[in-house]
């Protein structure tokens, strides 16, 4: 039996014909080397921003949530099953035995939270027995089905879950992810020149540095990798085989493969921000739940938090973080309880950003956070909020500052010397 290989790649590495060509040339050399392949595709840049676009312009928008429509994932879905198509064609005038699978063929079974579904299973029995008969599968990304059989979608980046999850079933010896950049780096390079390209990272660093604002593997695919122990290789889709040095890309894999562990593998930073502050809260039980039970309903995800007392006695004072794209609904919900809890005034700035520093190395290293505040503090940058977990540190800061926070924690943990 051949072992097994599944390639993903993005709406960049698809984006038109050419490009599509060259992805069939990667996938090419894969199965010259006897691998059982299945290849996960997203749609092509730009293309489910269209069909987004037509069904607002269908109305859909008018009911307040397009995106939890059935035949709105009916529609957005069928960007990937053209790419899917168009390179199984491909592949078959390369002289390739190839096939497309739909999401329902597989099938990927999932909830019926439509627009953002989640994959409750993946029979891997048919897909198996195709790709280890010889079979190049072609996948098309970011759809599953539900139990009453109609299509639905993963959300924004779900083409990554995708391809984790068909590697999960498939027990494939690992799941390279082409994009648009040759690995994970340290920071973002387009900030800091002297970023470096990480040859492995764990797989909590790597969510931590997706969930903080790095772009480059979405969050629920490295939270699934992590849960089900897949490999996850990031690699540049636009070299040809053989170009590639041997130790290219990024492997996203388990501590415990890493030999030397940095104490911190770089810093990530999200624009992406809203702080909302509350001021004169009734300081007694009860207040944050009503506050922060409210913002869960209305599904809005809360990130940094603080607390602090007021001056007023038995009063406090809050801010919090949401993204910018939940602030307005946020500020609904803030002015709606303001009267029932009985607080003073609220104010909301988005002219902020988040900037972190992660790694497993925090675990065993004290002064972490000394490094990181003198950092800031020689440069005038002056925090806001502060956020940490086992290994990374949050802080907000004014937006303006972003890139020479970024480029100054860069160094102060030596990241330009690796």
């Amino acid at each position: 039996m051949p072992a097994r290989l599944v390639m993903k790649f993005g709406g960049t590495s698809v984006a038109d014909l050419e490009r599509i060509r060259r992805a069939a040339r990667l996938v090419a050399a894969e199965a010259r080397d006897g691998r059982g392949l299945a290849v996960v595709v997203s749609a092509m840049a730009g293309k489910t921003n269209e069909l987004v676009a037509w069904t607002d312009a269908a109305g859909l928008a008018a009911q307040g949530l397009p995106d939890s429509d059935d035949e709105y994932d009916v529609v957005v879905a069928s960007g990937e099953q053209v790419t899917a198509g168009l390179l199984a064609m491909v592949l078959r005038n390369e002289g390739l035995r190839a096939r497309s699978w739909l999401g329902w063929q597989i099938p990927i079974l999932c909830d019926d939270a439509h627009g953002r579904a989640r994959i409750e299973d993946v029979p891997p029995d048919a897909l198996a027995a195709a790709v280890d008969g010889g079979e190049i599968a072609v996948i098309a990304g970011f759809q599953g089905v539900t139990s009453e059989g109609r299509i639905t979608t993963l959300g924004r980046g779900g083409s990554d879950t995708s391809a984790v999850a068909i590697a999960a079933a498939l027990r494939a010896e690992r799941c390279d992810i082409y994009t648009d950049v040759d690995g994970v780096y340290t920071t973002d390079p387009r900030i800091e020149s002297r970023a470096r390209r990480l040859s492995r990272i764990s797989y909590e660093e790597m969510l931590e540095m997706a969930s903080l604002g790095a772009k480059v593997l979405q969050t629920r695919s490295v939270e699934l990798a992590m849960a089900q122990r897949v490999p996850v290789r990031v690699l540049s889709s636009f070299v040809e085989p053989g170009e590639a040095a041997p130790d290219t890309g990024t492997l996203v894999c388990d501590e415990e493969e890493i030999v030397e562990k940095r104490i911190v593998s770089g810093v990530a930073y999200s624009r992406d921000e809203a702080k909302i502050t509350l001021l004169g809260l009734p300081d007694h039980p009860g207040v944050s739940s009503q506050i922060f039970g409210r913002l869960a309903d209305a599904n809005v995800n809360v990130d940094m938090i603080v607390q602090s007392r007021a001056r007023t006695a038995e009063t406090a004072n809050m801010e919090f973080t949401v993204g910018k794209r939940d602030a307005a609904r946020a500020i609904e919900i803030v002015r709606a309880v303001k009267d029932e809890i009985g607080f003073e005034d609220f104010a909301i700035d988005e002219d902020v950003a988040k900037v972190s520093v992660i790694g497993v190395g925090m675990r065993s290293h004290a002064g972490v956070a000394k490094t990181m505040f003198k950092a800031l503090a020689e440069r005038g940058v002056n925090i806001q909020v502060i956020s940490t977990s086992e290994i990374k540190i949050s802080v907000l800061i004014e937006a303006a500052y972003t890139e020479l926070a970024v480029r100054a924690l860069h160094a102060a943990y030596g990241l330009d010397q690796l």
